[in-house]
């Protein structure tokens, strides 16, 4: 990891309730994380973000090996879910100082759902809204979420992902394929 100061802050748990959703975004209720991800996983809103560098190049993550669910898995450069009461846009500017330590404008992309397994006890069944934006920042990346990133052209990327799909999260090849 090449970023000048990291940071050890515990910002999410299992017992943190999620926000239920359908399938066209109607919140139904609330569920722990820990529930949702259980099984084939409970439908639920979540979101990711793309950040960008006045280079072009994307900002991506290794996820922490304390992960629960894809751990040492390379994914988007943020990803998480909405609290209680708070909007896409609160959330994730709030992750991406919690795990990254920037601010960064974003832009609404699209949103899709998607159903993968981890493994036989859990999984993700998430309705995800996906979002972009752009800053050269200093990092300050938060070792309890990442514990490696880099930035890189989309088109390497590309290349990476064709040569070994399977270094990345389900959700991530999903996104950057589209």
């Amino acid at each position: 990891m090449s970023q000048s100061s990291t940071k050890n802050e515990t910002v999410s748990s299992g017992t943190e309730p999620l926000i239920l959703v359908d399938s066209d975004d109607n919140e139904l209720g609330y569920m722990t994380k820990r529930d949702c991800h259980e099984g084939k996983g409970t439908l639920h809103r979540a979101f990711s973000v793309f950040i960008f560098n006045s280079k072009s190049e994307l900002l991506i993550h290794q996820r922490a090996q304390s992960k629960a669910l894809w751990p040492n898995f390379w994914s988007n450069s943020c990803c998480s879910h909405p609290r209680k009461g708070e909007s896409i846009e609160q959330a994730s500017s709030r992750r991406l100082r919690e795990e990254l330590g920037i601010f960064s404008s974003l832009k609404f992309l699209y949103k899709f759902e998607y159903n993968a397994r981890y493994n036989d006890m859990v999984g993700e069944h998430e309705l995800c809204l996906v979002l972009a934006g752009q800053t050269d920042q200093e990092l300050t990346v938060n070792a309890t979420e990442i514990q490696d990133y880099r930035w890189v052209l989309p088109r390497v990327l590309q290349e990476e992902m064709v040569k070994d799909s399977g270094l990345f999260t389900p959700w991530f090849l999903l996104e950057f394929e589209r």
